[in-house]
């Protein structure tokens, strides 16, 4: 069976390069190339958008949902700021797309309709959006009064060691009085405004359901969401699979049908095809290795070593996988893909000196520039062979 994958593999890699057993011209390779391209960019363009069909984690229990059920992230005095920066996000993105429609968990559904229904509504969405400015405001001028009042404090100081204190305000004091005024225009600025908005129903409504989460309703949204990211995966990929299969067999059938009928034309065109998209199938199998064994693993491996204080032993680990991975990639170099045996037949493909590597001028016996004799006698037939040919040129009988 292994042999049987080998040797096809080795068709294939003869039939990417080769036309009626010759080797394909630039001008053939160069449009058989950007057809390649242009098919593994099509192909990694219909698997996003077949596997947007697919629910994901992130958009059945929302991140929103997620921190006002598992988390409880929401309270009576971070709520509102809350909502103000999600509906602002979503409109100040460049272009706020249609509010997602896909199934959802029952205990989300209620909290994300109130939340959509906000982000459309335009006045609701201005009014949170000058509530969130305001409180952001609010808290730079309150940092700026910090900074005043020390300055202030330290000026007071100097002038009543010196004994010059009058009755007269500083500059200083002039700022602090200015901004400790502006403090109090936001504070009842941003309570009339939050006044306004929570007279608003689906506000209302959202926060109730904040507030009425039960213990039951948390641990069961938190299994699922641990469910869902560990199954996730696995769905996407048989979901890609469902799109690549099909073009795996088509592109397989036609390439055997090409040579078994003798049309060259059509085994180097489907060759390339069947490479081009054995590539996807090969990276989502390697993505899906990624996110179920080493990504979880070497999370929880590294939550244990810090927890024991032994983070280092994770970097000695990096540094002896990145010596192990560097040995490997010489020897694949120096003894597959850069071999001496191949260096020799490129040579002696293309009448070059099989010592130096020298172009040797027609019909040269030994290099001009080297001495290295070229020929030798063949032991089958006697009659001159390369030196290093694994096969007599003349006879064909392996040396």
């Amino acid at each position: 069976m292994l042999e049987q994958v080998r040797n096809f593999g080795k068709g294939i890699g003869r039939n990417l390069v080769s036309l009626d057993s010759q080797p394909i011209g630039k001008a053939a390779l160069a449009v058989v190339l950007f057809l390649d391209l242009f098919i593994l960019i099509s192909i990694f363009d219909g698997l996003a958008r077949h596997t947007e069909q697919l629910t994901r984690p992130s958009e059945y229990i929302p991140q929103h949902c997620r921190d006002i059920v598992i988390k409880r992230d929401w309270n009576d005095i971070n709520q509102l700021v809350r909502i103000s920066q999600i509906v602002s996000d979503y409109r100040e993105s460049y272009a706020p797309r249609q509010v997602i429609t896909k199934e959802q968990h029952p205990t989300c559904e209620s909290i994300t309709s109130l939340i959509d229904s906000l982000k459309r509504d335009l006045r609701i969405s201005a009014n949170l959006k000058n509530f969130l400015q305001l409180r952001t405001q609010l808290n730079e001028t309150k940092s700026e009064l910090d900074r005043i009042k020390g300055i202030y404090d330290t000026s007071l100081l100097e002038t009543v060691a010196r004994e010059e204190a009058d009755d007269t305000p500083t500059e200083v004091g002039k700022d602090v009085a200015a901004a400790t005024k502006a403090i109090d225009m936001l504070v009842r600025e941003e309570g009339l405004l939050e006044a306004t908005l929570m007279q608003d129903q689906r506000l209302i409504d959202l926060f109730a359901i904040s507030a009425a989460v039960s213990e039951e309703e948390r641990d069961g949204l938190a299994d699922e969401v641990r469910n869902l990211n560990f199954w996730h995966p696995a769905k996407r990929l048989g979901m890609e699979f469902i799109f690549l299969l099909p073009l795996v067999f088509v592109f397989y059938f036609w390439n055997s049908r090409s040579v078994a009928g003798g049309r060259p034309f059509q085994v180097l065109v489907s060759s390339h095809l069947m490479v081009v998209v054995f590539v996807p199938v090969v990276i989502k199998i390697a993505e899906l290795v990624y996110d179920i064994i080493p990504k979880r693993l070497l999370k929880d491996l590294i939550e244990l070593l810090e927890s024991l204080r032994l983070v280092a032993l994770w970097h000695y680990m990096l540094m002896g996988s990145a010596v192990l991975a560097a040995l490997v990639l010489v020897y694949l170099f120096q003894k597959k893909l850069f071999s001496h045996e191949k260096l020799l037949a490129k040579r002696i493909s293309k009448r070059l000196c099989q010592n130096c590597g020298v172009h040797l001028p027609s019909n040269a016996q030994a290099c001009p520039l080297c001495g290295f004799e070229q020929f030798r006698q063949c032991k089958h037939c006697d009659l001159p062979t390369y030196v290093y040919g694994q096969y007599c040129r003349e006879c064909g009988l392996p040396e």
